[in-house]
């Protein structure tokens, strides 16, 4: 197939399965073996731009012109093919989860849940190959508007609460700091494409640009900096399979996603340096990275305490993109996919909890290791992950972040960072040792094993062992991350 062929398949086939789930919405069984089979068929998809990207390759495919070079346009370089991979891959085992989760917790509006699922992930895609920021702010706003019915899916008044605080945090950030970023970048660069070494340096003072990198951060909601962070622990209200797709498989990993790729290729990490703004934002977010941690400690609910700890684990990776050297970015990109596997196997596990004996209070969860070893097992693993322990995959995208805050003699960021990580003990650990060590309430004494369902169960082994190989597989993943720093032109090896 041809470059543009590919990049249009792997958008489209989202949107194909979506109507055929809705089609096939009166038949469960074969409803949700679409589901499946959409999911696959979209990671196969993604999965054959891979060899031209590690050949030097830009798959590029232009879809139309707005005005003279501004339009919808798609791109896959490095960064935006490991998003791709990570998101349909992830897409496969959270479908499967979800059908397990949607029936053991008897959830409604099976089909509607599945089809935003999959505009989600096409919405997803469309970020991940955006070759301009005009692209990548349209998929961008169509990932907020499609994941907004998912976490008011159960209809109650906390779930509409808690998705009015999603859309309006996410939809104001966006149109009040990111549009109006996206358009004065335009008018002061002349261009919005995403080029290796930026686009601002000799056509941006550098005053402009201190203001611009502000407007983008805050304009990124997704990213969840403080003070715009409220949106992600209101979501916690949907099914946790939203809670999974919203903290690993698309949404915060595009508002990060989003922030490399504005440092990286639009401002350039040599233009970064002459911003003053560049070391007061670095601070915000070692700001919010700790004081996330810290909230997270005093959560009792499981998935509060997990939303806490994804604010910080955000600000890990925008951390890392104003380190504004090589090392730090690699690490920051690398951490995307680490935290990913991390945290979905932490969520899949809440949710396993949940189904299996309907608690949700840490507090509550004494024992339960010995009547679900498997699934508090995983959550150990990904706990592991997470807080960045061999051997598990997340000790070297903490290795180079805080390499990269050596490199650029930031002794107060590594310091911060090594804090951060003693609270991730902190908080994460605690649950495992009630499961495991302490002994079970009266009310849950006896009764043998009992996990929740087979179908929520091999997803969270699944991405419990995706953990322990990342570990081993960091090495050719940083080799196709390096590639994000080096320049090609379009179709053409370097």
């Amino acid at each position: 197939m041809t470059d543009a062929s590919l990049i249009l398949l792997s958008l489209g086939v989202p949107l194909a399965g979506m109507m055929l789930i809705i089609a096939c919405g009166r038949w469960a069984a074969l409803r949700d073996g679409v589901t499946v089979a959409t999911a696959i068929a979209m990671f196969t998809t993604v999965l054959q731009l891979l060899p031209r990207v590690q050949a030097g390759e830009r798959p590029r495919l232009e879809l139309f012109e707005l005005f003279p070079g501004l339009g919808v346009t798609f791109e896959v370089e490095p960064l935006g093919m490991v998003f791709a991979m990570l998101a349909s891959g992830l897409w496969i085992i959270t479908a499967i989860y979800a059908i397990g989760y949607m029936r053991g917790a008897k959830e409604s509006h099976h089909t509607r849940f599945h089809a935003f699922f999959a505009i989600a992930l096409f919405s997803a895609t469309g970020i991940a190959f955006a070759g301009n920021m005009f692209t990548l702010f349209l998929f961008y706003e169509v990932l907020t508007l499609s994941t907004y019915p998912l976490v008011a899916h159960k209809g109650t008044a906390a779930a509409r609460a808690g998705a009015r605080t999603y859309l309006g945090i996410l939809l104001g950030t966006s149109v009040g700091f990111l549009l109006l970023a996206t358009l004065a970048t335009w008018w002061l660069a002349g261009t919005l494409d995403f080029t290796p070494g930026g686009i601002m340096a000799g056509r941006v003072d550098p005053g402009h640009g201190s203001i611009l990198l502000v407007l983008f951060l805050y304009g990124i909601g997704k990213a969840a900096l403080m003070p715009f962070h409220r949106w992600l622990p209101a979501a916690m209200v949907a099914p946790t399979p939203v809670s999974a797709l919203l903290h690993a498989v698309a949404v915060v990993k595009a508002g990060v996603f989003t922030v490399l790729k504005v440092t990286i290729y639009l401002f350039g990490i040599d233009y970064l340096q002459e911003l003053a703004s560049s070391d007061v934002m670095l601070y915000v977010a070692v700001f919010t990275l700790l004081a996330a941690s810290l909230v997270a400690m005093r959560q009792d609910n499981l998935k509060a305490r997990l939303a806490y700890s994804t604010v910080s684990q955000l600000s890990y990776i925008v951390t890392g993109a104003l380190l504004l050297n090589q090392i730090a970015a690699l690490g920051a990109s690398m951490h995307i996919v680490m935290h990913a596997f991390g945290k979905i196997t932490l969520f899949f596990c809440a949710g396993a909890i949940y189904v299996a004996t309907k608690k949700t209070e840490i507090s509550d969860m004494n024992g339960l290791g010995r009547r679900m070893p498997i699934t508090f097992t995983a959550f150990f693993i990904g706990a592991l992950c997470v807080i960045g322990i061999p051997p598990m995959g997340g000790v070297w995208s903490k290795w180079h972040l805080i390499m990269g805050a050596f490199e650029g003699g930031y002794g107060l960021v590594v310091l911060a960072l090594m804090i951060s990580t003693l609270l991730n003990i902190g908080y994460l650990i605690p649950p495992v040792v009630r499961a495991f060590l302490l002994p079970p309430k009266e009310s849950d004494a006896g009764g043998g094993l009992r996990e929740a369902p087979l179908m929520c169960v091999v997803p969270i082994a699944f991405t419990a062992l995706g953990c322990i190989a990342l570990f081993v597989l960091a090495q050719p993943l940083a080799e196709l991350l390096g590639g994000m720093f080096v320049s090609a032109p379009p179709g053409a090896a370097p």
